[in-house]
């Protein structure tokens, strides 16, 4: 009858919070010998925070907890409920015969925090952002329709980008794609395409996915290093960057062509914010890798902690002793969320460099771009091209005798 009756509480608070909430008398653990009461039951259930002291502490006497082969009876010792405290905190002395720190773990307490925020939050806003790039992408192309050359075409061509450039480029850009599309089909297979495709056609291309994401990603890393020694000096901001901000670019409005050298300002946005993204990226990704040789946030956490901008922010004092695990979860989470921004700008990176502007794909199609393409979009750059050919011609002309 009890448990009907607090069955039928908990019921009704969950369905009436507000009305739990303002009859419940604040918690006192004193009359519950120090476990939890009621409120901390309904606290749960409503997803407030609540504080688990009373339940981390509660793990007997040290010196007996710390010992599990000391458990392996019903009789004398800790009780079951402190030994599985002491597991789940993580304060009981697990000794182990091989295997490093990871295996002294039993219980990890913040699997189902990592869980349901990789299923919730995460899936459902970055989903939300892909979709909003690809509306506003769309929206754009329908007011503003494809940015074509105004000027009359030369039916001459100046090279663009060199044949190392452009493998560099496509390498990164290539191996970006696929990682995109294995790493999409990893968050969102178990509930997306396995409803579509069954679970045992499913478990072969995830088996093809994670195979794909973990050996691409060198060529990833790979293509950003040379992208970034081969293009770092073109993308140094300068002066004339201003008045490419000042008219958005010309791509509001026809016949506006603000001067540019190689790169103009939104491509240099571009540069840097995969520079940046994609180094990002590549170290959570090889934390991932080696979780045990390269983890990355429990040194973060106490370099930012000193900084005090978690506490200034309301986040608290950061952990800085992570287990092996919880560092996986927090990479595997920032690795998402970095993947995600950087999806959402290559997608319009794709969208200006194809359909946006007549002419775009032809610089690192075949290196090649209409010279009149050229002039409009960077014309300092077709400048100093041109006036290094005559430097170079009236250095090789040979003198009239």
């Amino acid at each position: 009858m009890k448990r009907l009756v607090l069955a039928f509480v908990v019921l009704f608070g969950l369905l009436s919070p507000g009305v739990a909430q303002d009859q419940q008398p604040p918690a006192d653990r004193s009359a519950t010998g120090g476990a939890q009461t009621l409120e901390d039951i309904l606290k749960r259930q409503r997803g407030e925070k609540i504080d688990s002291d009373f339940r981390r502490n509660a793990t007997g006497d040290p010196d007996t907890a710390a010992g599990i082969s000391s458990q392996l009876g019903t009789l004398g010792g800790v009780s079951d409920p402190e030994l599985w405290r002491a597991l789940r905190y993580g304060s009981a002395d697990i000794k182990v015969s091989s295997g490093g720190e990871e295996a002294t773990v039993l219980m990890q307490d913040g699997g189902m925090r990592w869980l349901a925020f990789r299923e919730g939050p995460l899936a459902t806003y970055g989903s939300y952002l892909l979709g909003a790039t690809v509306l506003l992408l769309g929206l754009f192309y329908l007011l503003r329709g494809r940015i074509r050359i105004d000027g009359e075409k030369t039916g001459q061509t100046i090279t663009r980008f060199k044949a190392i450039e452009r493998f560099g480029h496509w390498l990164l850009a290539g191996s970006f794609i696929l990682l995109a599309i294995t790493g999409l089909i990893t968050l969102f297979g178990r509930f997306a395409v396995i409803p579509l495709i069954g679970k045992e056609a499913y478990a072969p291309v995830a088996l093809a996915s994670k195979w794909i994401h973990n050996n691409v990603a060198w060529a990833f890393m790979l293509g950003l290093v040379m992208v970034f020694v081969m293009w770092v000096v073109h993308n140094i901001p300068n002066k004339t960057d201003l008045k490419w901000i000042a008219v958005g670019g010309g791509l509001l409005k026809k016949g506006v062509h603000p001067p540019a050298k190689k790169f103009n300002f939104g491509q240099k946005m571009i540069f840097w914010g995969v520079i940046v993204l994609g180094a990002s990226i590549s170290a959570s990704g090889i934390s991932l890798l080696f979780p045990f040789e390269f983890p990355m946030f429990a040194k973060t956490f106490e370099i930012l902690n000193a900084t005090g901008l978690p506490q200034l922010v309301g986040l608290g004092v950061l952990p800085t002793a992570l287990a092996p695990h919880e560092e996986m979860q927090f990479a595997q989470l920032w690795h998402a969320i970095v993947a995600f921004l950087m999806m959402a700008m290559i997608l319009a990176h794709i969208y200006i460099g194809s359909v946006g502007m007549e002419g775009a794909y032809d610089a690192m199609g075949s290196g090649e771009v209409e010279l009149q393409w050229a002039r409009e979009h960077h014309g300092l750059w077709v400048q100093e091209v041109e006036d290094a050919e005559k430097t170079a011609e009236a250095k090789n002309a040979v003198p009239a005798e």
